[in-house]
């Protein structure tokens, strides 16, 4: 229990904090964590501000607390020094400074290249800026008519920043804003509507001169075989992905040749032994050799399948046919009871009943659509190396226990602003982990954060969350857990585990690649390739399978089933044939438009 001498403390701190404009919501959350309050009282201490400063000053100071390099302490006085007299005055160069600074180390400060590196003395004047404004407006005017308010507005926010680093972020946002509105107007409703897909010209068809030698007609399924743009598995100790970071680092997602050859061999034997029985694939299996890949197809039984779930079992199940390989059936942690409670709101039915008629629709309607998965699998399978390696990443520094809450995480990422929590110690940490694990700590009162990159420009790298805290049985692993791990966490890692070869999904996971590659490699597995591909949609037509499950619920229609929708039961119900469905797909081709 806290002493009055504790209280007494925490206030005087608080009102500290308060007193350089920081704002009280962060001011009450600094005082929580014991490392972040000694750090920004030694940092305001420092900088002589204890009677106040401005807001941003007081902003400038809390990164720097939060964010300073370990291995430069001796240098930060000096920074100090340079924010209070507001030579360093934005975030884009005190990020610079903190970079110059760790690269510096304990080493003498050349204050001559520190400055020029951060910019310091640059006055940036907002006629500058207007000109440069109007400089990149005018060289992708025809661009920007075209597109009008569709333009990607961070691009030209990007070319000035290139000419003008130090300009004022805020006033250059106003500039491009006011310019935009110079040039096109008011918005109107079709700068809101989706762009129409212009249809590609085919090229006209070029008379073969020597057509006279007759050739052999190829069956469609070597002529047109869409699996022909996957890479071999061999191939994947080559870089084919790069996450860049915002301190200028980058991330160059490849496998060792180590990683790589103990996957082929894991995944021969998974193959080997699942394939049994099986002649036709084993055969095209043995071929193969290192060229058979594995998969997997996840669907979220939160409904029925709709004919857009065709095309992803095409792509997983076809490509693993195609190179005599297998697809796993998974069901992963978001597919669960709790999904049921925080997404669906089940609240007045039975989720568990629910989720058994979905799970048995979803194994009933892959084998109608010809496919057979190679094995059905759940991440709950995996929930024991998942808390371990969970253990690990905290081990390795790369994740926190963490208490802000929903709300608070949601507007420090829009800061982008680093949790209080964030640097606690490891050891800390992991007993807080433990605690969690053990229920020892109230639901919602912790989460395990990922230390990712909070100044990325991919909000998939905010410091992800990997585990929460939830007091419900689970439908596979019972009673024997108290916290569960988040989509983000688990879903890359049990590819990894289950020796995946390609991990397809649709467009909309893009931007999560970053922090799909970011954990393997900080936990040092095997990283599968990452494929994604546009989604199948049909016009005029609902295939949300959320819209889809109220017009069930609210009986407009006559069921999951009911012939005028989408689904894949509707469709058979219609009486169309999964051959006739899969041609269907094939014909549409896997692509990214």
């Amino acid at each position: 229990m806290p002493t009055k001498d504790d209280n007494s403390d925490k206030d005087k701190c608080l009102e500290l904090f308060l007193k350089i404009s920081l704002d009280e919501r962060t001011a009450r959350n600094t005082i929580a964590n014991n490392k972040v309050t000694s750090n920004l009282t030694a940092v305001i201490n420092e900088a002589g501000v204890t009677d106040g400063c401005s807001r941003t000053v007081g902003n400038l100071l809390y990164t720097v607390a939060t964010k300073y390099p370990a291995n430069a302490l001796k240098h930060r006085p000096t920074l100090l020094q340079y924010i209070v007299s507001s030579k360093i005055k934005t975030t884009a160069q005190l990020d610079a400074a903190l970079s110059f600074l760790a690269a510096t180390g304990s080493e003498n400060l050349d204050l001559v290249k520190f400055e020029e590196a951060c910019g310091v003395g640059v006055e940036v004047s907002e006629e500058e800026i207007k000109q440069t404004v109007n400089e990149v407006f005018e060289e992708n005017k025809a661009t920007i008519v075209e597109l009008r308010y569709r333009t990607n507005v961070g691009e030209l926010l990007g070319h000035v920043r290139k000419r003008h680093p130090w300009a004022d972020a805020k006033v250059v946002k106003q500039f491009v804003d006011a310019k935009l509105y110079e040039l096109l107007g008011e918005r109107t409703a079709a700068d809101d509507e989706k762009p129409s897909k212009k249809k590609k010209e085919k090229p006209a068809k070029v008379e073969d001169k020597a057509a006279a030698v007759p050739t052999p007609e190829k069956p469609p399924e070597e002529d047109l075989n869409p699996f022909l743009i996957f890479p071999n598995p061999q191939e994947n100790f080559k870089v084919h992905t790069e996450v860049p970071f915002s301190d200028g680092c980058i991330l160059r997602c490849c496998n060792t040749k180590e990683l790589l050859d103990k996957h082929l061999k894991a995944k021969k034997e998974i193959l080997d032994k699942n394939l049994k029985g099986r002649k036709e694939l084993l055969e095209k299996h043995l071929k193969a050799e290192g060229g058979s890949v594995l998969t997997r197809f996840p669907p979220e039984p939160n409904g029925y399948l709709h004919i857009g779930h065709a095309k992803a079992m095409f792509i997983d199940f076809g490509l693993a046919r195609d190179r005599g390989g297998g697809c796993y059936l998974r069901s992963s942690k978001k597919k669960t009871l709790l999904y049921f409670l925080r997404r669906i709101g089940y609240d007045d039915t039975n989720p568990e009943a629910e989720k058994k008629e979905y799970i048995d629709h979803i194994e009933e309607i892959v084998q109608w659509m010809g496919w057979e998965p190679l094995k059905i699998t759940y991440t709950s399978d995996y929930f024991q190396e998942l808390y371990e390696l969970a253990v690990e990443l905290i081990r390795r520094g790369h994740a926190y226990v963490d208490h802000q809450t929903p709300d608070e995480i949601k507007e420090y990422r829009e800061k982008k602003l680093n949790s209080p929590w964030r640097d606690r110690p490891i050891e800390e940490s992991l007993k807080l982990f433990e605690d969690m694990r053990s229920g020892r700590i109230e639901e919602g009162k912790a989460t395990l954060r990922m230390k990712q990159d909070m100044q990325s420009d991919n909000y998939n790298m905010y410091d992800l969350i990997a585990y929460r805290i939830k007091f419900t049985p689970h439908p596979h692993a019972g009673d024997k857990w108290c916290i569960y791990p988040s989509y983000d966490y688990a879903h890359c890692i049990v590819d990894s585990l289950e020796n995946v070869t390609h991990s397809l999904c649709t467009l909309e996971f893009e931007t999560r690649r970053a922090s799909y590659y970011w954990l393997l490699h900080a936990l040092g597995l095997y990283q599968p390739y990452v494929w994604e591909y546009s989604r199948l949609n049909v016009s005029n037509t609902v295939m949300s399978k959320r819209k889809l499950n109220r017009l069930v619920t609210d009986k407009w229609v006559d069921g999951w089933d009911d012939p005028r929708l989408m689904t894949l039961a509707g469709l058979r119900r219609r009486g169309v044939t999964p051959t006739a469905i899969n041609s269907f797909v094939r014909g549409i081709g896997i692509t990214r438009r």
